[in-house]
């Protein structure tokens, strides 16, 4: 029995997640389908990423990962179906395939959508369902579609790394208002070199520890932690540290802002300094 999951910017108030699953049963009656979840900020392809990434390493072979964000970046005529670490996504045309592999896909297909069927989120629904089907009875990916590397390209945001610092960006500020920072173990490791470090946020607040559990410190108090996923995460123990220090990750009406530069500057910071 396939597993085919679903990721999107849609939330859970109205029909259409119920719809989409209902439609997958049509398609691939024999497929399980399971949540990751469905409370991406809108159009946050970072915060996509990380929840991905994070959630897709977890599953066994052959997972089929459907993830609807930003559909409709431009007016869709196909979707992409890419094979990574032994595991299928599918996703629009928007370059987050990119950022969630790390760069372009190991495989890689447009798969075109239905002919004279309006451009909606059922239809690109049903193209990435059928070729699900396809490859669950067997079909190897590039005998749905031809291989390509014609794809829209993105790059995930990167932690800015100088000789005694690493600067990085919010990604996510998950429900206990914990704050996930897009730095690694394995970057700040790289950078720290057994060194002496602080960590500098929002209102000169300093940590000048990593710890390994949220029950390190008094209730109340500060930490810094690296997640499940291994991200520098930003926490109060039994506190809402996004909420107290005014922290915040990225917002759909930053999309305003004409520059990247710009752009990237909405994002607040976090800054390890190493002595």
């Amino acid at each position: 029995m396939s597993i085919i999951t679903l990721t999107s910017d849609i939330g859970m108030q109205d029909y259409l997640v119920g719809a989409i699953k209902g439609q997958l049963w049509h398609y691939c009656p024999e497929c399980h389908v399971t949540d990751i979840t469905h409370h991406i900020s809108p159009f946050n392809l970072p915060q996509a990423t990380y929840i991905c990434k994070s959630a897709f390493a977890w599953f066994p072979l052959g997972t089929f990962h459907f993830v609807l964000i930003n559909l409709f970046d431009r007016r869709p005529d196909h979707v992409l179906v890419a094979e990574h670490n032994g595991q299928y996504i599918g996703c629009a045309d928007n370059g987050l395939i990119t950022m969630i592999a790390g760069g372009m896909p190991e495989k890689v297909v447009k798969i075109p959508l239905p002919a004279n069927a309006p451009r909606t989120t059922f239809s690109m629904i049903q193209a990435l369902a059928m070729a699900a089907r396809e490859l669950s009875r067997g079909k190897a990916l590039g005998e749905i579609a031809p291989m390509t590397q014609q794809i829209q390209v993105k790059h995930n945001l990167q932690p800015l790394v100088g000789d005694d610092f690493i600067e990085g960006q919010i990604i996510h500020i998950d429900s206990f208002e914990n704050v996930v920072v897009n730095i690694t173990r394995d970057q700040f490791n790289a950078q720290c070199k057994n060194r002496r470090f602080q960590i500098f946020f929002r209102r000169n607040e300093v940590i000048n520890q990593i710890s390994e559990t949220y029950a390190d410190v008094p209730e109340g108090q500060k930490l810094a932690i690296f997640n499940a996923a291994g991200y520098l995460e930003i926490a109060i123990n039994k506190g809402n540290a996004a909420g107290l220090f005014g922290l915040q990750g990225f917002r759909r009406d930053q999309l305003t802002q004409p520059t990247g530069f710009q752009q990237l500057s909405f994002y607040q910071t976090v800054r390890i300094i190493f002595q």
